[in-house]
């Protein structure tokens, strides 16, 4: 299939990597010049505006920063639904609002364009190796036409609800790392200040019942204090500040959420916004100097 893809980063230039290796035909588009030189010594094609790269797909694929990017490349002046033609499928696969979801598949639908909202979760390893966890929110025959697509790109592929709700499971993933990487910080806190051996202490917490995916590829690097972006602290906390909008909509109280989304702030505030999330350990470490 000809896929466009709009959002060359940290996790959307591997997906792209991963199509053309599957033998599409992928035309990418970017604000930044040398991620479209990127794309196109990995086999794919690079647009010089959004038109471009929509006009000849027959999907395109968005993975952009926040609600304000997909808002822009989606509904601005010569974005997607300027150009798309009737029945393409977009399958946006930011981490944005539910309610963007919700009326980027309304306006999708007067345009004849099929709309979901598919975000992903598994991180920069997991867009390389195309194992990401992929929780999908629109109508069930527009998520069966995306299959073949998003089977490239991940190995858990799931179907959670209407439009919008795959952004709803992707706020509850993302509070539920953030406190893990909380938890595992103060682990390795507490662990150094009583003179156990870290690692040591880590590797059997990933062996047993607190066991998870973070410890298995984190703690190392956490013990060791490097912090290169896998996913950064900035985007982290715009994550937990859509999930304790989703609170408030939905009327529940998240005290942890909360507490989590506060311990992310402070991170930001800071100057950590460019690491990594685990480095919400320097956070609990300041706590504790």
């Amino acid at each position: 299939m000809n896929v466009g893809f709009i959002g060359l980063g940290i996790m959307g230039t591997p997906m792209a990597a991963n199509l053309v290796r599957a033998g599409h035909t992928v035309i990418g588009y970017d604000v930044s010049t040398a991620r479209l030189d990127e794309l196109a010594e990995l086999g794919g094609k690079a647009a010089a505006s959004i038109g471009e790269a929509v006009a000849q797909a027959h999907v395109v694929i968005t993975m952009l920063p926040d609600s304000p990017q997909v808002e822009e490349v989606v509904f601005g002046e010569g974005g997607v639904l300027d150009h798309a033609p009737a029945g393409l499928l977009l399958i946006d696969m930011s981490t944005i609002r539910p309610e963007t979801s919700r009326r980027v598949a309304q306006a999708a639908a007067v345009k004849g364009v099929h709309a979901i909202d598919a975000p992903v979760s598994g991180g920069e390893k997991g867009a390389v190796d195309g194992t990401l966890s992929i929780m999908i929110g629109g109508r069930a025959e527009d998520v069966e036409s995306a299959r073949e697509i998003l089977r490239v790109l991940g190995t858990t592929i799931v179907h959670v609800g209407a439009a919008g709700a795959g952004q709803t499971v992707k706020a509850a993933n993302q509070l539920v790392v953030g406190g893990t990487y909380a938890l595992v910080a103060e682990a390795i806190v507490l662990l150094e200040a009583s003179g156990v051996d870290p690692k040591a202490g880590m590797d059997v917490l990933a062996g047993g019942l607190a066991g998870s995916r973070i410890l298995e590829l984190k703690r190392h690097s956490m013990i060791e204090r490097s912090f290169n972006p896998g996913f950064r602290i900035d985007l982290h906390h715009k994550d937990m500040g859509i999930a304790t909008a989703a609170a408030r909509e939905a009327g529940v109280a998240l005290p942890m959420t909360a507490l989590v989304a506060q311990l992310i702030g402070a991170a930001r505030a800071q100057g950590h916004g460019a690491l990594d999330h685990s480095a919400l350990l320097k956070v609990i470490e300041r706590i504790n100097s």
